[in-house]
């Protein structure tokens, strides 16, 4: 019996042959045994946008982005989805957390990383 990292195999050889409606099928298939798998609902949310249903997308990105809120692939994604929405603003805002986050994850092996550039002013 397939497995839940079967699945999300199978959605990822789907994807890459641009199979969107397969890819999305196996992604759902690999939640039902694992609903909160940040990884593949990633994945999930960029094959919805590819195949048009892009407010479907949006709520999938949406939801890695809190279950993964210090990924920046999951804002990256996100970031592409609003783009294509033509929500630029909430867009550049995901991208901007996204530059944010890859630069913190920079500062543990490189304490002297420079911030991201951009308007977004830096926390840390």
């Amino acid at each position: 019996m397939p497995t839940a990292n079967d699945h999300y195999r199978q959605g990822l050889s789907h994807y890459g042959k641009r199979a969107y409606a397969e890819a999305i099928a196996a992604y759902r298939l690999a939640l039902s045994e694992r609903p909160d798998w940040s990884d593949c609902l990633q994945a999930l949310g960029m094959a919805q946008m590819h195949a048009g249903s892009l407010d479907e997308a949006l709520k999938t990105l949406e939801q890695v982005t809190v279950l993964a809120p210090e990924d920046p692939l999951a804002f990256t994604s996100l970031s592409m989805c609003l783009q294509r929405l033509d929500r630029i603003a909430d867009a550049e805002t995901a991208q901007a957390k996204a530059r944010l986050l890859s630069w913190k994850r920079e500062l543990k092996t490189n304490p002297h990383a420079p911030p991201p550039s951009g308007s977004m002013p830096v926390q840390t």
